[in-house]
């Protein structure tokens, strides 16, 4: 384990885990197939080798949902409160940056699929910035 472990849990608190902060990518994916399954513009996802990923409690509250006919895209979730959770690929994880604790101190490398992008997202320089509503 490094000095500074990237940590993240899932909304109720019932899934933890743990990675080294030794990333192979850092990635924004516009396809209609994420949104879908972020519920958002994009799903923002860091991907490392699985030796530097552990799972902290939680492990067995995972559900996985595997699109039929779909090689490389799947949904895991807490199976409590629904939050996605990591996914193990053979040697790589996928972690969603949304479940994350804390910054994990770097930024996306790219943006993938932009030509599929939502017709509805906006810049976000040109939103109104609000604090709290």
């Amino acid at each position: 384990m490094t000095a500074n472990p990237i940590q993240g849990s899932c909304l109720c608190g019932q899934v933890a885990f743990e990675a080294d902060p030794v990333l192979n990518m850092y990635l924004y994916c516009f396809c209609s197939r994420c949104r879908k399954k972020s519920g958002s513009a994009h799903s923002a996802n860091l991907f490392l080798d699985r030796k530097h990923f552990r799972w902290l409690t939680g492990e067995d509250k995972i559900t996985t949902y595997e699109l039929p006919d779909v090689a490389r895209l799947a949904n895991c979730f807490c199976s409590t409160c629904g939050s996605r959770m990591p996914r193990i690929m053979d040697e790589l994880v996928s972690i969603p940056a949304g479940s994350l604790d804390k910054d994990p101190a770097v930024m996306p490398d790219k943006c993938i699929h932009w030509d599929s992008h939502a017709g509805w997202l906006p810049s976000r320089e040109r939103l109104p910035k609000v604090a709290e509503t």
